[in-house]
């Protein structure tokens, strides 16, 4: 074997040691070379139909069914394991990952009981807090940690996510993501939390640079790939977007929001700019802003739209006949006049009305109680949105939660990269707050 090359299958189907240095070599090679996933994975299936596998055996199987997502599988394989520290850790990786982080910090503990480095053990159990939404606790952990640990990318990192979760100092987070990234400059979570505040600030092409990065580290990095297909999408770069997603549903088929973002992402990549269509929608705006006094319209029916402040024929679009029919001295010789006026230039009465009907939805705080009202004026990243979520408010201006609740469900539709999903996940957000978007 060639030196400096890692044999994957040498070291899952070996007898000979096993741990935290040969499953960061595992990690380093695929890493570095996506195809030696494949390897793993058909070394991991060789394993795994052997008859007589030892415990020790199932360790190995165990880790490398967490490496490829398979957590399930893992927990249930590695505790029939030897019952070692390494089985206990890697137990808990695979609870973190399912979001179960009461068993995951359980797990942690018990690897720590057992002889895994306690220092690694903590940041574990500090992430899953931290995930968990007890931030503080994560943070109680942390701080209860000393000497060579503090100086390692993962602690810098766990740090820094403890700190952006409980919003006191967004300086300090960016701080300590750079300095875990100064550590170790192929930290997947430095990467990742770098490129989140440059994407939260704006900065597209460095946030897509790091993103980049971070997405090429194994195990994948679901968080990375999907911020990173959203910017993607954002340069309608669909086919670049598709691949993110299809990458997370490669190794996690059941992923909702992967499977929600690739549709959406799919019906992005069929839309095209169609010059035809623009043409007809500008001059179509042009015929709409033409005043109805450019016309020779009797008194009468001149009088009737002045009462109703009607000044274009995009405004008398905006009519059915019904309603004009029910203005006083408004009958049906004005109606035909004004038919007539309308079909000369393509225009009916009402082919507009149900715009109107939106429009006139009304946003009245005053109807909200003092504790709903109070809600208005906070920034809108109160409601932690999604990366997706959170840019189309920077498109549309939003800032406050009250803006957003000025906002009717179709104007939030009508934003680039909005869809249903984002829609349900603004509504979700607001519910615990009992508050709706307009016209909800």
């Amino acid at each position: 074997m060639t030196e400096g090359v890692v044999d994957l299958k040498q070291i899952v189907l070996s007898t000979t040691s096993f741990g935290p240095r040969e499953i960061d070599q595992i990690v380093a090679a695929i890493s570095e070379d996506r195809t030696q996933a494949q390897v793993l994975r058909d070394a991991m299936q060789e394993l795994e139909d052997r008859d007589d596998r030892s415990p020790a055996d199932n360790v190995r199987l165990g880790v490398c069914l967490y490496l490829l997502g398979r957590y399930n599988g893992a927990i249930e394989v590695l505790r029939s394991a030897d019952g070692g520290a390494l089985a206990h850790y890697y137990i808990a990786r695979c609870y973190e990952s399912l979001e179960q982080f009461g068993k995951a910090v359980e797990a942690y503990e018990a690897a720590a009981a057992a002889g895994y480095d306690a220092g690694v053990c903590a940041l574990g159990c500090a992430s899953a807090l931290r995930q968990a939404n007890e931030p503080q606790r994560a943070l109680e952990r942390l701080d209860a940690l000393s000497g060579a640990v503090e100086q390692t990318a993962e602690y810098l990192y766990q740090r820094g996510a403890t700190v952006a979760a409980l919003v006191t100092n967004p300086e300090e987070v960016v701080a300590l993501y750079e300095r875990a990234y100064e550590t170790d400059s192929n930290h997947s979570g430095a990467l990742f939390g770098l490129a989140l505040e440059n994407d939260r600030r704006g900065n597209d092409a460095t946030a897509v640079e790091l993103y980049e990065r971070a997405a090429k580290r194994f195990p994948t990095h679901v968080g990375a790939l999907l911020n990173l297909g959203i910017l993607y999408e954002d340069s309608q770069r669909y086919d670049a977007a598709m691949s993110c997603y299809r990458r997370v549903l490669q190794d996690y088929p059941d992923h909702p929001r992967a499977r929600l973002y690739a549709k959406d992402s799919e019906a992005g990549g069929d839309m095209y700019f169609d010059e035809d269509e623009q043409r007809r929608r500008d001059r179509l705006a042009q015929v709409l802003s033409i005043p109805v006094s450019d016309f020779e319209l009797s008194v009468r029916s001149r009088n009737c739209l002045q009462k109703i402040n009607v000044t274009t024929l995009g405004d008398l679009t905006a009519y059915t006949e019904q309603e004009l029919l029910s203005s006083k001295n408004f009958g049906e010789t004005s109606l035909i006049e004004i038919r007539e006026m309308l079909a000369s230039k393509g225009l009916r009465l009402g082919q507009f009305a149900e715009q109107k009907r939106r429009e006139e939805i009304v946003f009245d705080p005053s109807t909200m109680s003092p504790d709903e009202q109070a809600l208005l004026g906070r920034p809108i990243s109160d409601l932690n949105l999604s990366v997706r979520a959170r840019k189309c408010m920077v498109r549309l201006g939003i800032t406050t939660i009250g803006e957003l609740l000025r906002r009717t469900p179709e104007e939030l539709l009508e934003c680039k990269n909005f869809g249903v999903t984002s829609l349900n996940e603004v509504r979700e957000k607001l519910e615990p707050h009992s508050l709706k978007l307009r016209g909800d």
